[in-house]
Formats: C-alpha cells, sequence, structure tokens
C-alpha cells in the first residue's frame, strides 16, 4: 500500500475508532449551554478530547507496545491493575453506552423496540467485526470514517450559514473548566490508550517491523485524527452555541443534539443523524473491545481462544448494560472518571517526554501523588462532609474537581531537581 494512503486510512480509522457517543452528544450540549462564551468551553474541551488522547497516541508511537508498557515504569503489578481496571471500566461504561446512545436516537424513535433487542443486535454486529481483527483500520479508515465526517460537515455548515441568532448568556461560572470536565466524558484519554495499542497491533499485523517506519506512521495518523477531532467539535459547539436559545432550558444532551439536527436539516434530519449515530457509536466500541480482546490474548499467549472467549464477555456484558439510559450511564461515570483520569493523564505525560525526565522514580512519585490527590474528587461525589471541604479548601483548583494538576506538576519538578543531584552511583532506580 503507498505510504501516504496508508496514513490518511490510519488517520481517519484513529478519527472513527476515537469519535463515538460522548463525542457526539456533548460538544452541542457544551454549546447551548456556553453561549456567548463557547470559545473558553471550547478551549477546555480540547485539552482532555482532543490534545490528550492524541498525546496518548504519541505515547504509544514512542512505546511500541501494549497498555501494559504505558505503566509498567512505575511497577509490573501496578501496570496489571491499571491495565485491567482501564478494560473493565471501557468495556462496561463507554461501550455499552454507545449501545444505549444508538437506541433512544436511531432505533427507538423509529422502529419503537426494546432497549435489549437493540442492544443484542449491536453487540453481536460488534463481535463479528472484533473476531475479523486484521480488518478493523482498513474498514472504519476506507468505509465508515467518511461518511461520518460528511454528515456532520453538512450539519455544521449549514448551521454556520443559516443561523445568525443572537448568543444566549453562559449558564456555567467557569466555562473553560466545564470544558475541561466534560471533555472527560468522551473517555478518549481512555479510548487513546486502549485504541493506540489497537493500531500497533494492527500494522505488526500487516508486517509492518520498522520501529521508525511504525512512529511516522503512528505520529502522523495521530495528527490527522486530532485534526479531525478539532475540526468537528469545534463546529459542533459553535452549532450549538448559535441555536442555544431555541432549545429548552433543562434540555438532555441527546435532546438538545436531535433537535439540532432537525432544526439544522429539516426532514431528513432524523435520518442522517440515525446514520451518523450508528456508525460513530459503533466504530468506537469496536476499537474498546477488540484492545480488551488483545490484552488478555497477550496475557495467554498469543491464544486465538483467549481473543475470542475475551470478545464475547465484552460484547455480553455490552447487551446486558447498553439497555440502560444514557443519563443514567453518564451519572455513573462521573465518579470513576474523577478517580482515572489523573493516572492516565500523568503517565501519557510520562510516557511522551524524554527518558532523561521521566526515570522510574519519576513515574512512581508523580503517579502516586495524581493518584491520592484524585482521591478527595472522587469522595466530594458520594460525601459532601465538613472535614472533606475544609481539606479540599486548602488544594488549589480542587473547587473545579483538578486537585491533583499542581501536586502532580509540582512533584514532577521535585523528583526531576532530586534526580539532577543525585550522585551516579545511585541513579537508575
Amino acid at each position: 500500500m503507498n505510504k501516504n494512503k496508508e496514513i490518511w486510512i490510519s488517520g481517519f480509522a484513529l478519527f472513527s475508532l476515537f469519535f463515538g457517543a460522548g463525542n457526539l452528544i456533548l460538544p452541542p450540549y457544551l454549546g447551548a449551554n456556553s453561549g456567548a462564551h463557547w470559545w473558553l468551553v471550547l478551549l477546555g474541551f480540547i485539552i482532555t478530547a482532543v490534545i490528550i488522547p492524541i498525546l496518548a497516541i504519541f505515547a504509544h508511537a514512542k512505546v511500541q507496545g501494549t497498555l501494559y508498557d504505558l505503566g509498567k515504569k512505575v511497577s509490573p503489578w501496578f501496570s496489571s491493575i491499571y491495565c485491567i481496571f482501564i478494560y473493565i471500566i471501557a468495556v462496561t461504561i463507554p461501550a455499552p453506552r454507545t449501545a444505549s446512545v444508538t437506541h433512544e436516537m436511531a432505533i427507538s424513535p423509529i422502529f419503537g423496540t426494546s432497549p435489549l433487542l437493540t442492544s443484542s443486535i449491536y453487540f453481536l454486529l460488534i463481535f463479528l467485526f472484533v473476531i475479523n481483527r486484521s480488518k478493523i483500520v482498513t474498514l472504519t479508515g476506507k468505509v465508515l470514517t467518511p461518511i461520518i465526517v460528511v454528515i456532520l460537515l453538512i450539519m455544521i455548515s449549514l448551521s454556520l450559514f443559516s443561523f445568525t441568532e443572537e448568543l444566549t448568556i453562559s449558564n456555567y461560572q467557569s466555562p473553560f473548566v466545564a470544558g475541561i470536565l466534560e471533555g472527560y466524558q468522551t473517555f478518549d484519554a481512555i479510548g487513546g490508550v486502549v485504541v493506540g495499542a489497537v493500531i500497533i497491533i494492527s500494522l505488526n499485523a500487516r508486517g509492518h517491523t520498522s520501529y521508525k517506519a511504525k512512529k511516522e506512521l503512528i505520529t502522523k495518523s495521530g495528527f490527522i485524527a486530532g485534526a479531525g477531532l478539532l475540526l468537528i467539535y469545534g463546529g459542533l459547539i459553535i452549532s450549538g452555541a448559535l441555536l442555544g436559545s431555541s432549545f429548552s432550558q433543562n434540555a438532555s444532551r441527546i435532546e438538545i443534539l436531535t433537535s439540532l439536527s432537525t432544526q439544522i436539516l429539516g426532514n431528513v434530519g432524523a435520518s442522517f443523524l440515525s446514520v451518523l449515530v450508528s456508525l460513530a457509536c459503533f466504530t468506537t466500541a469496536v476499537g474498546i473491545i477488540t484492545g480488551a480482546s488483545d490484552y488478555v490474548k497477550e496475557i495467554f499467549r498469543e491464544s486465538k481462544k483467549a481473543y475470542v472467549f475475551t470478545a464475547f464477555i465484552c460484547c455480553f456484558l455490552g447487551v446486558l448494560i447498553g439497555h440502560f439510559k444514557v443519563d443514567f450511564i453518564i451519572t455513573i461515570a462521573i465518579p470513576i472518571l474523577m478517580f482515572i483520569y489523573p493516572i492516565t493523564i500523568a503517565l501519557i505525560f510520562l510516557n511522551i517526554i524524554s527518558k532523561r525526565f521521566a526515570s522510574k522514580l519519576v513515574f512512581r512519585g508523580v503517579v502516586i501523588v495524581a493518584f491520592v490527590f484524585s482521591i478527595p474528587d472522587f469522595l466530594l461525589f458520594f460525601l459532601e462532609k465538613e472535614w472533606l471541604l475544609h481539606l479540599t479548601s486548602w488544594i488549589p483548583l480542587s473547587s473545579q474537581s483538578l486537585g491533583w494538576v499542581i501536586p502532580s506538576a509540582l512533584s514532577f519538578l521535585l523528583l526531576n531537581l532530586y534526580e539532577l543531584n543525585r550522585s551516579p552511583e545511585t541513579k537508575g532506580a
């Protein structure tokens, strides 16, 4: 295959694997609630929904291993637990959520069937895709992604040129922070560390052996995927802001997206949206379950049976969880994301920087600090005890649920200063 062609196909495939349920329903919701401050929300959303996920792809381009390899510098046991935790989260929240969104937006309004039937057929098709492992990158890159992009660009273009209403006042006290936290709900940082490994294994299966060539291909593909995500997210947020006054005050994420498409595309809006939702959600779920199956396959010495069995279990869980409503799945995801995202972001950062500044000591220290300072944000979701509120008041940015950021950055700087002053005989730990 031509080198440039393969880069573009891989880039489209990455975009497609990222662009799932959350990526579609979250940006218009942000735009509708941010009004004139849509650009601040977009900046925050870009950090957690574009920059960090693409940095995860760059980390995989550098490491060229599995998810386990991203965390093994902390310790082997930590990396094993982290991998298991990540894959359990991935297959029990974002993957089933894609089925739930597909049902509520694309299936139920047309056919009125039960969500259990939708999730059953949906994950049966996903299982068939996953067991045909070698065709995932080519099929998603060549066929599915271009359709998604075309439909989205039509919607965005029509909204930009057809609606000129005055922008509403923002509903957010801190639009920038709201964008960052809503970006968590895309699960794209987790998606990046999961699907990055999928791309590596796919390239290996297609006969790529050169480290340098694979790094170049993955890096350039990451830029393409990132540019696509930025274009689509920006367009959807602006579209939501432009039509903000037309949505009901307490409209849900799905209601806003449905109303947006209907206003822009008219009578054909529902049909376009149905195709879009189905494709966007489906490709992401395929990437998640493929990544989980790859991990278990490696544990069992490249066992094909382990791969197929894992794919079956993941799809079975998808059927059971995927028939719940989207709002319920989003709600239960919030505390989990507050807990796992800081660790994930820390690992992504540490894997892309120079090894000179990422010794084992730095890895361990930064990850431990990120873990410890994410606990208050996790607990605040369940408890509003006075002692906990008093404790978090001393942590910078804790009121924005970002209390882990400054302590992690300080630990990175202090540990590197310590490493610089260590004697050569004691370095390398």
